[in-house]
């Protein structure tokens, strides 16, 4: 078996800053996508649900 050594990348910290903005901006599009589909759900069961109680 060959032993490989994993080469690593030290990234600069404008690298990193990048990075973390954008993985927030990920997150927060994530959870902005969470809550229309939630309310979308709500608008289009939420009539049906009232009328059966």
């Amino acid at each position: 078996m060959v032993d490989k050594k994993l080469e690593l990348v030290t990234l600069t910290e404008r690298q990193q800053k990048a990075r973390r903005s954008r993985s927030v901006a990920i997150g927060l599009a994530l959870a902005v996508l969470v809550v229309i589909f939630y309310i979308a759900t709500v608008v289009k069961f939420g009539h049906n649900l009232t009328g059966t109680m």
